[in-house]
């Protein structure tokens, strides 16, 4: 007899207390505060966290998402850019931070506590965004609205099971003496920002979830490490006195069981008969810190980072080592620029502010044209310059690839490149200069 199955789905002794995951939202909501919690400490507390949490804020968000309109008409596309940097300037309602500093701190709170909500208020200024933490929106909140309408997990669904709602504290809830009733918030007006680890999934879970256990041991590991090593320096040397006279040394003792004696180079000490002096030989370290680096590189893959940019320790890189963490990275972090910060909050900010003109009659052209945006993400540095721009030149000339697309890679746009160019030229012009000034085959230069 054959029995056809799967090894991982039978029973017997081998799988006796195997942990199971169940239904993604059952799951996430009965983790997601202590985790949350966990995941703030360590990352307030602990050195390699707090590194490779900045590191993930700096290298996908770094200084800015921006958009690029691509309507047809250059002045619309104008407008449309200036009305942008006026409202990144104030965009924040708390006053705090600009609209760039919002993505950024948005990230922060995605990545310690799970997701991040975003608020559009409605100003006479133009919109404003109020960024909320997952406590804003009670988690445990869930009950029947009626008609197929219900609420799961702070969020209102429709009959159809879209989005309709937030129900948000109208004041934190960890202020003594806030009240404590719900606002209702259509899903127009905010914004929620999360990584989905699984279909119709509400809530986000931390990112540093699959590594908090293995950082709190760790945590316990190197707290034990340095007490041995510290305990084990304190102990310069012991007397054995069998007579117990404690005679030969000299000082007096400021504390009990503390005994001061000076011992300089060249120093003769006189012991009475029997009396004998140890010195202490402190723990050695010994594999200690090959444990510690295989420890910190599983928490880096954990959370998705090279291992240096976690520990900051470069000894052992190599130019193609880094190259193809970097490459990897750098592939991990177009994925979360563009399947997730750009449709989850990049997207609907650039629509309240695209509306406000039009609704304002600053812009008269059709609201569905002006929203059509390319989104410009942050360039990451080149390893090696020289090599990275001779590779762009050879794709330019041979025709795979276009100076837009270059210029994108840096993060800026192509458009206001080529007037800041021929600004520069114009101004050069003006004032009887020539650049750029290249070598000649004498060792003298020649204008351009």
């Amino acid at each position: 007899m054959q029995t056809r199955r799967f090894d991982a789905a039978a029973g017997g002794r081998r799988w006796q207390g195997t942990p199971t995951f169940g239904p993604i939202n059952a799951e996430v909501g009965a983790a997601a505060g202590p985790v949350r919690r966990r995941a703030t400490y360590f990352a307030r507390n602990n050195p390699w966290i707090a590194n490779g949490v900045s590191a993930l804020v700096a290298n996908i968000v770094g200084p800015g998402i921006q958009p690029i309109s691509k309507h047809p008409d250059p002045a619309v596309r104008k407008a449309l850019h200036e009305a942008w940097a006026r409202w990144v300037s104030s965009a924040d309602a708390d006053g705090v931070t600009d609209g760039y500093g919002l993505q950024a701190l948005a990230l922060r709170t995605c990545i310690e506590q799970g997701e991040c909500f975003a608020q559009i208020v409605a100003t006479s200024g133009g919109p404003r965004v109020r960024l909320l933490d997952p406590e804003m929106v009670p988690i445990e909140e869930t009950r029947e609205l009626g008609d197929g309408r219900r609420i799961v997990q702070g969020i209102e669904l429709d009959a159809a099971g879209q989005r309709v709602a937030y129900h948000v504290h109208r004041a934190r809830p960890d202020i003594a003496g806030s009240p404590r009733d719900l606002v209702r918030i259509p899903s127009a007006d905010c914004c929620q920002l999360y990584v989905p680890l699984a279909p119709g999934q509400l809530r986000g879970v931390s990112w540093l979830a699959p590594v908090l256990l293995r950082l709190h041991e760790l945590d316990l590991y190197e707290d034990a490490q340095l007490v041995r090593q510290k305990v084990s320096a304190l102990f310069a040397g012991f007397v054995v006195d069998p007579n117990g006279t404690g005679g030969g040394f000299d000082g007096a003792a400021p504390a009990p069981g503390v005994l001061e004696s000076g011992l300089e180079p060249g120093t003769l000490k006189a012991l009475p008969p029997g009396t004998d002096v140890r010195f202490s030989e402190p723990a050695q370290v010994g594999d200690s810190v090959d444990f510690l680096k295989l420890q910190l590189r599983s928490i880096a893959a954990g959370l998705g980072v090279p291992e240096y940019l976690l520990t900051g320790d470069l000894s052992q890189a190599s130019y193609g080592s880094l190259r193809a963490a970097l490459l990897e990275f750098r592939t991990r972090a177009e994925q979360l620029q563009h399947q997730v910060l750009v449709p989850q909050l990049c997207r609907p900010l650039w629509r309240a502010v695209v509306l406000h003109e039009v609704f304002t009659h600053r812009l008269a052209a059709e609201p569905t044209a002006l929203l059509d945006c390319e989104w410009i993400t942050p360039s990451l540095p080149w390893i090696d310059p020289e090599k990275d721009a001779r590779a762009a030149e050879a794709l330019l000339a041979a025709g795979l690839t276009s100076r837009r697309r270059v210029v994108a890679g840096f993060g800026w746009d192509v458009e206001e490149i080529d007037r800041e160019i021929a600004a520069d030229r114009d101004r050069a012009r003006s004032l009887g200069l020539a650049f750029p000034f290249r070598p000649t085959a004498t060792g003298g230069r020649t204008d351009a």
